[in-house]
């Protein structure tokens, strides 16, 4: 293979709803490159892009793939990422190391929800992007349905540059407005196309779109478009610049057809990739953390950027990366930024899935692999020499799918959560986390398949059986009004005992509050002398104020560090529910202690006392979490799934129209979230998407409160 440039390299994600037919493209592209001699076929297991056993497991894309074609002279990188939303991180992986974006379209379907979130994604980033209508043989298939409801999205940006002549069973034929000719393929077998002139009675057709395609190319330049307004039209070498001017601004989305299972338009795809997208270096500039761009320039400093980590039987580790600036040649020495540590690079790669073929040097744009490295993690930046660039521009959504999770066998404890965490390197998405709070291991994810297919690898690669089971929630406890409690602690065994006596007055605080003055309880009257101020941040969120207001000596200010102490034990488990206690101000106002056999033990146990009876009597609530929840939803599922949540305590806060989808937002609490992407998904046919955020914390209503209570008692009475 030999050694492209920058300026010969194009870097494309291949992006779309699941079953759109992305794993069978790949197969046409890569047999149309000469990579393979023969395509694979889903049914039998034997696609280059979908290999992992898992993947073969299910039937469904799992991974991305990183792959690559030589066509024209030109290297085309390719990242074939999984449709479902649930495998999200990969397709915003390869958003962001990628140039240009060709979103496949099922023929029958055309915009579902999967293949718009990719598109939102795209837009995010702002990435050009290429439409590829996929599935013409199919009976359903309907070209012009699709085509009006791309126009209501893009309107005159949408730009066809192919329409079927016969689609349906036994597609085989379209006209191309850039080339003003007609493509004829093997109905059975596909392959290279005969290329005739247009039929007289598609004509007129033909050149009205050919006339839409050149003013859309010449408005993106001035040379152009003055000559066409002089001459009226362009050469197709003209338009190519044209268009490929309105990729890199988003003012042009070309519409392309093929038929990926019989291997149609593939040929002519893969043309206009490589004579018309932009290639690596003529996209805007990556910025680094320090925000300084760094230029696609291959005679500037070394540096690479590690976007993906791969399990591999007989291999381990395989690791892809971009060369974000300079040569990387094999043999390199680089300095990894995030960790500090040297890599020698002693082998270098470009990938086809599975295949991988040895290179000398990667220029800057390029993308390839390596193997056997000591410490690099997907995410970090490995920089040579006069360069110290770190990048972490790849942001991924919070999860919105968590279970508890535990291994049949507790002795595999550790080598489950080890497990996880390298997986967790191939899909960041996937989270690990030991709560300590909760007393449980959980995953967070992007919904249950994506949980199912780890607790395969688990159990049929690691051999850990597992099993999942409700998360518990992180209920918050708090007050409604203010109380006074009072604790002697006195314990005498001979010798030096302990004493530590504690008043103090709780009341429920918010920002902004002025300072305590005077209380009454029981008709008698309490005033403060505020002496000294703490304001305690919980790491669980909310506050702790801390007041000393004792008058007299009556306890020694070196014991106020204790009681504090005593406090917060209990705010680390309220009495309700054993949850985290929040947003209290405990005023310290009075004490008593002894010359010999006052400590601080004593007086943390003492103002832990007085503060968990002072707790009891201040009107004790639970709080729960609630998350703000956008479903985008077809219109004609809205009414069921807005029934869905209200059965969920969920409240409607507004509602939004697109020209596709109808964005429900809600606030719902978590623990009425536990199966809402099942439920989601069978409301809907699969056809809605959801994301949601941590909003606040709120009183859980009565009755609700009272069942916790009860069964945090049940709980306590078993253990």
């Amino acid at each position: 293979m030999k050694n492209y440039t920058t300026k010969e390299i194009k870097n494309i994600a291949l992006l779309g709803n699941d079953g759109a037919g992305k794993t069978t493209l790949t197969e046409s592209i890569l047999f149309e490159s000469g990579q393979l001699q023969r395509r694979g076929r889903i049914s039998l297991k034997n696609t280059a892009s979908d290999y992992f056993p898992v993947e073969q497991e299910y039937g469904y894309s799992v991974f991305s793939t990183v792959f690559h074609a030589e066509y024209n002279n030109k290297k085309l990188n390719f990242i074939d990422c999984p449709g479902a939303d649930d495998f999200v991180g990969a397709a915003l992986t390869a958003l962001n190391v990628t140039d240009t974006t060709v979103v496949l379209l099922n023929g029958q379907y055309g915009l579902e929800v999967g293949t718009l979130n990719h598109l939102r994604y795209a837009e995010e980033l702002n990435k050009p992007v290429i439409f590829l209508l996929n599935q013409l043989d199919d009976e359903k298939c309907d070209y012009d349905a699709v085509v009006e409801k791309l126009r209501e999205t893009y309107g005159s940006k949408l730009i066809p540059i192919q329409y079927p002549l016969n689609q349906g069973e036994g597609f085989n034929s379209f006209i191309d407005v850039l080339t003003m000719k007609k493509y004829t393929y093997n109905a059975k077998e596909g392959g290279h196309a005969t290329i005739e002139d247009i039929p007289a009675d598609q004509l007129d057709k033909a050149t009205e779109m050919n006339r839409a395609l050149i003013e859309a190319a010449a408005e993106h330049d001035e040379a152009l478009m003055e000559k066409f307004f002089d001459q009226g039209e362009l050469t197709q070498d003209e338009m190519r610049e044209g268009i490929r001017k309105g990729l890199v601004t988003r003012s042009i989305f070309p519409l392309f057809l093929v038929c990926a299972r019989q291997n149609i338009g593939v040929d002519r795809m893969m043309e206009f990739l490589s004579n018309v997208v932009p290639f690596a270096n003529e996209m805007p500039a990556v910025c680094n953390n320090e925000g300084k761009e760094v230029p696609t320039d291959a005679s500037q400093p070394t540096s690479v950027f590690f976007f993906k980590t791969g399990m591999e039987p007989h291999i381990g580790e395989v690791q892809y990366f971009k060369v974000m600036s300079g040569t990387l040649k094999a043999g390199d020495e680089l300095v990894n930024a995030d960790r500090g540590s040297k890599e020698r690079l002693a082998q270098l790669y470009v990938s086809s899935g599975a295949n991988r073929q040895s290179v000398t040097e990667l220029q800057a744009g390029d993308i390839g692999c390596t193997v056997k490295l000591k410490d690099v993690h997907t995410g970090n930046t490995l920089n040579g020499k006069d360069c110290d660039n770190r990048f972490s521009f790849i942001k991924f959504p919070p999860a919105k799918y968590t279970r508890a999770i535990r291994p049949v066998n507790v002795s595999d404890t550790e080598k489950m959560v080890a497990a996880i965490n390298r997986m967790a390197e191939e899909d960041p998405t996937w989270v690990l986390e030991q709560s300590k709070e909760l007393r449980q291991i959980l995953v967070h994810s992007q919904g249950e398949f994506h949980l199912r297919t780890l607790k395969w690898r688990l159990e049929n690669l690691d051999k850990i059986p597992v099993e999942f089971y409700e998360q518990r929630i992180p209920y918050r406890e708090t007050i409604t009004k203010a109380a006074i409690g009072e604790y002697r602690h006195k314990k005498q065994s001979g010798g030096a005992g302990q004493f530590g006596e504690v008043h103090l007055i709780i009341e429920p605080y918010t920002e902004g509050m002025p300072a305590p003055t005077v209380y009454k309880f029981n008709g008698q009257e309490y005033r403060i002398n505020v002496k000294a101020t703490q304001e305690v941040d919980l790491e669980w969120g909310g506050k702790l104020v801390f007041i000393n207001s004792i008058v007299g000596g009556s306890i020694d200010a070196r014991f106020m560090p204790a009681i504090l102490k005593g406090i917060m034990q209990c705010m680390e488990r309220g009495p309700l529910t054993g949850s985290y206690a929040r947003d209290v101000r405990v005023i310290v106002f009075d004490g008593k202690m002894h010359p010999v056999d006052s400590n601080e033990m004593a007086f943390m146990l003492a103002g832990r006392n007085a503060f968990s009876l002072a707790f009891k009597q201040a009107g004790p609530k639970i709080l729960e979490p609630i998350y703000d929840v956008n479903v985008n939803v077809p219109a004609d599922g809205m009414g069921d799934v807005m029934s869905d949540l209200q059965g969920r305590r969920g409240m409607i806060m507004g509602m939004e129209s697109g020209k596709n989808f109808e964005t429900l937002k809600a606030k719902v609490p978590l623990k009425e979230l536990s199966n809402f992407s099942t439920a989601l998904s069978s409301l809907t046919g699969g056809r809605a998407g959801f994301s949601m955020t941590f909003s606040s914390y709120e009183l859980v209503p009565t009755d609700v409160q009272e069942k916790l209570i009860k069964e945090h008692e049940a709980e306590e009475t078993e253990d």
